[in-house]
């Protein structure tokens, strides 16, 4: 089996390669190819890979390339995770929408739209060359936002799923919390990329029983301070909110708090600077401490179960993943791509039943897939018109005043990205 990682020199590659090692029974690769334009970053951290592997016996090989096409020839399945113009767009992306008075953020609002209309593109010319090199080659795209990548790519008839670590992320979590096997804990994972909610907490599979009362009751106050929000927000809601919607339900407080420290992509680009120097460390076999806070947890885990569902009998049945929506939730069209609990096999992700959602639920998401519906239409036909429109139709923008000056900025910090500016 041969997987390629295109994106492969970033520093959560290391993360992916772990799990690639621990899980070798789960999804027996012999071959992983990483591809990245950066060279120097290749090198450091495939070198890293290949101690990796050494150190835990796996008897696959890692190899690096700049060039896209060798990459991915032959590959089986492919992972995207892919960050289009680096830390320094991010940077720009969370820091221009602040002087609108709007949230600056990689994958929500205006900073999302920038990102969606760098990347979309790209991961379009990298699919269609999957295409050429193996038609039977499943995409699995980490890249974000992905939801709006996703549905570019199932739109443009790509073997291809979205995956997001937010909800693994949670069951690890309740997984702790309940002192229980992570693989007893089923989630009622409900809405779209980064705007999700857990309507229940499940044990023994998706008919057990409901302890997220419980959770709430005994644990209430640590969940909420780990998605940094307001007790109250959790407890009146009775449900668990993705840490994502803390933009939309305290906007105002936090654009004030952003624009009071250095950006997250400040953090990260020095995170990473220092990563890079551990990678080029000889003696290191071992994927280092500091690689948590560099975000990503329990990726490696996830992709490996759907690459391994995607590509044999391997990983789990039902897994959390980005898909077409296929009347799972019936207030959005079919081709809208959701994030649910689905059935993972050799055929794709086919959604699991979803209850009727609460309005309050309902309404928003179908409200940010109008917005993506714009995203992935600008993002293919670029226009400053059609920025306007989806940036005037975001819940956290909204306003004609806002949308104005922020398509302006969004143009000018992304002209070298879009091909039609």
């Amino acid at each position: 089996m041969k997987l390629a990682v295109v994106g492969g020199g970033s520093t959560y590659t290391p993360e992916l390669i772990d799990g690639f090692a621990r899980l070798r029974d789960t999804l027996p690769i012999e071959e992983l190819v990483l591809v990245d334009p950066a060279a120097d970053r290749l090198e450091l951290v495939g070198g890293l890979g290949r101690r990796i592997f050494a150190k835990q016996d796996h008897a696959g090989r890692i190899t690096t390339t700049t060039d896209v096409d060798a990459g991915v020839a032959d590959a089986d399945a492919v992972l995207l995770q892919l960050r289009v113009g680096g830390q320094a767009a991010r940077e720009r992306d969370e820091t221009w929408p602040l002087e609108c008075g709007c949230v600056g953020q990689e994958t929500t609002g205006a900073g999302g739209l920038a990102k969606a209309l760098r990347t979309v593109p790209v991961v379009l010319d990298i699919a269609e060359r999957v295409r050429r090199a193996n038609p039977d080659a499943w995409i699995i795209d980490f890249t974000n936002p992905v939801g709006i990548v996703t549905r570019a790519l199932l739109q443009a008839g790509h073997k291809a799923v979205g995956l997001c670590n937010v909800a693994i992320g949670f069951q690890r979590k309740f997984a702790r919390l309940l002192d229980v096997n992570p693989s007893e804990v089923h989630l009622d994972h409900v809405g779209l990329n980064h705007l999700t909610w857990e309507l229940g907490v499940r044990l023994g599979g998706p008919d057990g029983e409901n302890v997220l009362p419980r959770l709430l009751a005994e644990h209430g106050e640590a969940i909420a301070g780990d998605l940094r929000m307001d007790r109250r927000i959790v407890d009146r809601l009775g449900v668990v909110p993705s840490y994502y919607l803390r933009y939309f339900y305290a906007h105002d407080e936090v654009v004030r708090e952003l624009g009071t420290k250095p950006s997250r992509a400040a953090e990260v680009a020095a995170m990473e600077k220092e990563l890079l120097a551990m990678y080029g460390d000889p003696a290191l076999d071992e994927k280092p401490e500091l690689l948590a806070k560099r975000g990503g947890a329990f990726y490696s885990e996830a992709a490996v179960d759907l690459a391994a569902s995607l590509l044999g009998d391997g990983g789990s049945p039902v897994q959390v993943v980005n898909t077409y929506n296929r009347g799972t939730l019936p207030f959005l069209p079919d081709d809208a791509v959701i994030e649910v609990q689905a059935r993972v096999g050799r055929d794709g992700a086919a959604p699991l039943p979803v209850p009727a959602l609460d309005p309050l639920y309902a309404g928003l998401i179908a409200n940010v897939t109008a917005y993506e519906d714009l995203a992935l239409d600008a993002a293919l036909r670029g226009g400053r018109d059609r920025v306007f429109k989806a940036l005037l139709a975001h819940p956290l923008i909204g306003q004609f005043d806002y949308a104005e000056g922020l398509t302006d900025r969004l143009i000018a910090h992304n002209r070298e990205h879009l091909a039609w500016a």
